[in-house]
């Protein structure tokens, strides 16, 4: 079977699925991955393919090409060269001749400069013909654009064909790939908390069953949860139970620590998510106004409010707000109420005043750095007004570093969400991480942490989604990979 010109990626649908195969086969991690979910129907493709291959024009210019040096000579010739050197260096050296390993030397040099001569000429033969030789992932391409076979190979590669159908999108390829990374790092950070915890100084029996324990209780307590396994079983249990859901029982009170961290993770995740929609809200206008309006009252006035709440700590602005708008005036219940909405409010402006000037002062300075290109110069000179010159080049282009601070500020907020929470008496997953750590409860401290991980990988991704979203030449970088 010979191809004489690369498919088009605009083709029919099992057209554009054998060039998808053929893409992802030449990237070695999709390439093993490949491989593995379709290993049955590889294997009998292979074998189909070694078959036919012993018949085809390759088979037979390999042949022809190999007989032709063989009569020349040219592997003796080539043991004779690589002889002469062997024995010239040796000479020089004053070593040694070894028979029998120059011999065996020899023969792999020569085997191995004849096996590429080889090589080099029937690539010439088939460059001369006009040809294409005839590899496994071309002929496995070629079969994949027969509907037939893909029917009658869907149910033993069904697992490969659904993620050919998945990266065949660019963009659900995109997210694919951020989300498998998202995996690794999950692994990786909860093999780091765990050998934390695990090298911790702190005895989990020993602070939790007190001075008056006896060893025959504390060595219970360690056989019970596990702790008198090596590092190795231990961390992998831990992992196990991470990505399975089952994070076994809380050292205290003996709690299943899914269920609490289930309980108390959403009013944590609640809390953040208003704060940073109040952050995008009121910061973004914020610093658009102030780049517009730079080196004026305004602005001035913008960006001393900024840095006050940067400079501002969440615990002492929590309790002056408690102190004014609870004690005080009565407008707002002073701790969390699941059933009072209006609790909610304090810990929300609290936890986002720091976001929301950061997120500002970011606007300001990528706003001034994107209307002083030279490009938006340009689009002033043409006569674009100045609302659409802000709204059609500058805004856009802006947003970069803009999001970029949004996530990464995102993931510190449900990180340190402990402060705000012990001050508004919140039972979410920052307090309660903080109430086990010194135990230290590693059950309740990995699940806590890594969920919090898998949140902030989940939200990296969906920035690297609006990256693409804002930025026309990261959309099209996307749909090179």
């Amino acid at each position: 079977m010979e191809i004489n010109k690369e498919p088009s990626v605009n083709l029919v649908f099992f057209d554009h699925l054998a060039y998808i195969f053929e893409k992802m086969m030449k990237r070695n991690t999709y390439k093993y991955l490949l491989l593995i979910l379709g290993f049955p129907l590889h294997v009998v493709i292979f074998i189909t393919y070694r078959l036919r291959r012993n018949n085809d024009t390759y088979s037979i210019i390999h042949k022809k090409i190999n007989a032709t040096l063989q009569m020349s000579g040219l592997k003796e010739k080539l043991k004779s060269e690589f002889k002469e050197q062997y024995v010239r260096k040796h000479t020089f050296f004053h070593e040694k001749v070894d028979e029998q390993h120059m011999n065996s030397e020899v023969d792999r040099l020569a085997q191995e400069r004849y096996s590429k001569l080889l090589a080099e000429n029937i690539d010439a033969e088939y460059e001369q013909q006009g040809l294409v030789k005839l590899n496994y992932i071309s002929y496995f391409r070629d079969l994949l654009k027969k509907p037939l076979f893909l029917i009658v190979s869907f149910i033993p590669g069904i697992l490969m064909y659904i993620l050919l159908f998945l990266i065949s999108n660019f963009f659900i390829k995109f997210v694919f790939e951020r989300l498998v990374m998202s995996v690794f790092v999950i692994a990786g950070v909860s093999v780091l908390v765990f050998t934390i915890l695990y090298l911790s100084p702190f005895d989990p029996a020993a602070n939790l069953l007190g001075e008056a324990a006896t060893k025959e209780q504390i060595a219970s307590f360690n056989h019970t949860y596990g702790l008198d396994l090596p590092y190795l079983a231990q961390l992998w249990n831990a992992i196990k139970g991470i990505f399975t859901f089952d994070l076994g029982a809380s050292f205290t009170g003996n709690e299943d620590v899914a269920a609490s961290i289930a309980n108390k993770f959403p009013i944590t995740l609640t809390i953040a998510i208003f704060s940073l929609l109040m952050a995008v809200v009121i910061a973004i206008p914020v610093g658009i106004i102030s780049a517009t309006k730079q080196n004026t009252f305004l602005d001035y006035s913008f960006m001393f409010i900024a840095l006050i709440g940067l400079s501002i700590p969440n615990f002492w602005q929590g309790l002056i707000f408690i102190l004014n708008f609870s004690i005080k005036l009565q407008w707002l219940p002073a701790t969390y109420n699941p059933q009072n909405l209006l609790s909610i409010i304090m810990p929300v402006i609290v936890l986002g005043t720091g976001l929301t000037a950061s997120v500002a002062r970011m606007t300001r300075s990528s706003m001034l750095e994107i209307i002083n290109e030279d490009y938006i110069i340009t689009a002033k000179a043409k006569g674009l007004n100045e609302r659409q010159v802000l709204w059609k080049h500058a805004i856009g282009n802006a947003m970069i570093p803009i999001i970029t601070v949004i996530g990464l500020l995102f993931g510190d907020m449900l990180g340190g969400a402990a402060v705000t929470e012990k001050v508004f008496n919140i039972s979410g997953i920052g307090s309660y991480i903080v109430d086990k750590q010194f135990i230290p409860d590693i059950p309740a401290i990995m699940g806590g942490v890594i969920y919090i991980a898998i949140t902030i990988s989940l939200v990296n991704v969906l920035i690297d989604i609006l990256y693409a979203f804002f930025d026309p030449r990261i959309r099209s970088k996307m749909k090179q990979l």
